[in-house]
């Protein structure tokens, strides 16, 4: 005789003894130690995120270098040409410099926006497949293969310009398709490592990686060029990526129980915390389920509304700052980096922020709610204000650092919903929700490029407005419909023998 168990992520959990109902004991809580196995390993996924995202967008601070600008002014988007006009003379006296070390291209604004976007669909159509990839195989010959790949590719990319746009092109194309599998898979370590009181921790730590990367390429990507020419800032960043791959792969395992390193002590608790999450039994992947959660749908849509106001600030931070200032590069390279620091710094401490509130018995759904929230509404609210403050230098950097700052809020809050409501699945999910969101780096510059081509005057308000209803509108639906606890879809069911 057989019966189905569903396992679900209680406190207590039962076990069948000869027909009766045992109670399990819940785990002794740890106290958190940043020497432990797990916190290295989200340092260790960490530095690898900030590798990835350094690699992807070194090429933005290059191409200044890069193109002859005699010919072409370069700008990320084509449509805001005329507003640079100071900015364009800078660029085009450190180019001659520059072209004396390293060749310079003819690259229209168009296909400079080409380049810029080629890297975007891979990243976009793998991190999907990543984490599913990830799940089956592991987490460290996924990672540790797209970061070599990545890497190399690096390497590569001034050789591939010196051949042609195509050969550049391709290169970034399947450059993109690397770093989406890295971003996609690293999710399924944590299905493994983190316990459910830690999550918003370690995930905050290694997502964090991403921001300290784009503030370290904007603030060393010109000095690097200008010092040794621009090929040896690729040359530079494909080398730390080789040695993040070497570190990932000697210090990563997939799971605790197959570390030699890792404490007893802290194996057990970890394995203890997880055996209430789910089984390790194989169980078929409910997909059509999975099409119709709306909680799954809710956390998409809003991870993808607010990495829309993300790549407002990735893609138009220095071009806000040169249009309105007119600063020269290095100044706008110090300016536009200033906001990635203060969002490291929050990005890490909202994690802590979101377990100090678990630690306190808030409901789980309700702190990545109030996480989320916070970091939606202040940041576009801010990013609204913009053009109404901009008469003052002081009030706009301000407020362009704390609305970057306070967005990576969201990591402790939609960016890990998925280990909430599916932690069998979160590995394919997380690398979906992503992969879906990051369709935003499409849309962003297209959207902008409409407005500020049609009103130079206006259109940054009327950009800024629209990307506070696209933000507002995908939190309302997560307000609405987000949950936190595990879905029917998601339940482990195990057959138990009486």
């Amino acid at each position: 005789m057989a019966t189905v168990v569903e396992l679900s992520p209680t406190s207590e959990q039962s076990e069948f003894v000869l027909g009766s109902a045992v109670k399990k004991k819940t785990p002794p809580r740890k106290d958190l130690s940043l020497c432990s196995m797990r916190y290295g390993i989200a340092f260790i996924a960490h530095f690898c995120n900030f590798t990835l995202i350094a690699q992807n967008s070194v090429i933005s601070i290059t191409m200044v270098a890069m193109v002859n600008n005699t010919d072409h002014p370069s700008h990320l988007n084509s449509s805001i040409e005329q507003l640079l006009p100071d900015l364009n003379g800078d660029q085009h006296d450190a180019s001659k410099h520059l072209s004396i070390k390293a060749p310079v291209y003819n690259w229209s604004p168009q296909t400079q926006g080409i380049i810029f976007s080629s890297v975007q669909y891979g990243m976009m159509l793998m991190q999907g497949p990543g984490g599913y990839l990830a799940s089956k195989i592991g987490t460290k010959k996924v990672v540790g293969i797209a970061l070599l790949g990545s890497s190399l590719l690096t390497f590569c990319i001034p050789l591939a310009a010196n051949l042609g746009l195509a050969f550049l092109l391709a290169t970034r194309a399947v450059q993109g398709l690397t770093q989406g599998a890295g971003y996609g898979g690293q999710f399924a370590l944590w299905q493994k490592w983190a316990p459910p009181t830690e999550r918003s921790r370690l995930c905050t730590i290694a997502m964090s990686g991403m921001i300290l990367g784009l503030f370290t390429v904007l603030l060393v990507g010109g000095i690097i060029s200008e010092a040794l020419g621009w090929p040896f800032v690729f040359y530079i960043f494909g080398g730390i990526g080789v040695v993040c791959c070497l570190l990932w792969l000697i210090l990563v395992y997939d799971e605790p129980v197959s570390h030699p390193w890792i404490s007893s002590p802290e194996k057990e608790y970890i394995l203890s915390s997880l055996d209430q999450q789910f089984s390790s039994e194989e169980q078929p992947l409910p997909i059509k389920a999975m099409l119709t959660s709306l909680p799954l749908w809710s956390m998409c849509l809003c991870s993808m509304t607010h990495q829309w106001l993300v790549n407002t600030f990735v893609i138009y931070t220095p071009t806000y700052i040169s249009s309105v200032f007119k600063v020269n590069i290095r100044d706008n390279g110090f300016l536009s980096s200033l906001p990635f620091f203060v969002a490291w710094v929050i990005g890490i401490l909202g994690g802590q922020l979101a377990d100090f509130l678990l630690r306190k018995n808030f409901r789980l759904i309700t702190v990545r709610k109030i996480i989320t929230i916070l970091g939606n509404i202040p940041p576009a609210a801010l990013i609204v204000a913009l053009p109404y403050v901009q008469s003052s230098y002081i009030v706009t950097i301000t407020f362009l650092t704390l609305s970057c700052g306070i967005s990576p809020l969201c990591q402790a809050g939609v960016y890990i919903n998925a280990l909430d409501i599916a932690p069998r699945y979160a590995s394919l999910l997380m690398g979906t929700s992503r992969g879906f969101a990051h369709s935003s780096a499409v849309l962003v510059p297209i959207v902008a490029g409409f407005f500020l081509n049609q009103d130079s005057e206006f259109g940054w308000r009327n950009f800024f407005f629209v990307l506070f209803s696209v933000n507002l509108f995908g939190l309302i639906i997560y307000l609405l419909f987000g949950k936190a606890d595990v879905q029917e879809w998601a339940k482990d069911r195990k057959l138990t023998r009486l």
